[in-house]
């Protein structure tokens, strides 16, 4: 029913070259599809969990079950910049005054490192998610030699649900309260379908944390 042959083929290319190959996971329900077909061609390529310290505990959970449930192995990635120094005079938290330095911080500079040590960046975003990733390739190029590997990008929400359902598997326990996409806790809240991304950062002008915009190289 679903046809991973030409991402069986491109990841063995990859890795007959040579190249070292990670994935990031936000683990939210779409994300366990690339996880799933990860863990079915090879489950030793690394899986990092971008771990702000401001994740739903209902996510940690979940992640939890999905590493043990695909036998990945999943490695937290922390932010460089303790939290206490992630505040103004008054003490407040830069997701309350600058999210997007708060993305930076906690999101893309740790991943920005992590590219110096890896050849391929395998990531599940997809075109139908917001008009940013509408224009991405299916290879792109990052500000390092690193490229990323988009091997979901032209999958519908629809083939992502019938993904899911087909392997029966687990969904994130707050799908059910209405969040369809899952960040920190601060900058999330529940939204309806089919606008997937509208419960993110609500009331500002941003629909990107910087990984798919400040990591890649600008045509």
């Amino acid at each position: 029913m679903f046809d991973i042959k030409e991402i069986t083929k491109r990841l063995s290319r990859f890795e007959t070259e040579g190249k070292k190959l990670f994935t990031t996971s936000s683990f939210q329900t779409h994300s366990i599809v690339l996880l799933h077909i990860l863990s079915r061609i090879n489950s030793n390529i690394p899986v990092y969990f971008i771990n702000t310290g401001f994740h739903f505990p209902e996510t940690i959970q979940y992640k939890d079950l999905i590493a043990e449930l695909f036998g990945l192995e999943v490695k937290n990635l922390y932010p460089n910049v303790p939290k206490s120094f992630q505040t103004d005079s008054n003490g407040n938290l830069l997701f309350t005054f600058d999210p997007d330095y708060c993305c930076y911080l906690n999101k893309v500079q740790p991943v920005d490192s992590l590219l110096e040590m890896y050849d391929v960046w395998v990531n599940g975003v997809r075109a139908d998610q917001n008009m940013h990733r509408r224009h991405l390739s299916v290879i792109e190029n990052t500000n390092h030699d690193t490229i990323r590997y988009h091997p979901l990008l032209y999958w519908k929400q629809s083939e992502v649900d019938a993904y899911i359902i087909h392997y029966d598997l687990p969904v994130h326990p707050l799908e059910a309260r209405g969040y369809n996409s899952i960040g920190c806790e601060p900058c999330t809240r529940p939204a309806e379908k089919p606008n997937e991304r509208s419960c993110r950062w609500f009331g500002l002008n941003k629909t990107e944390c910087g990984l798919n915009s400040e990591l890649l190289k600008k045509k």
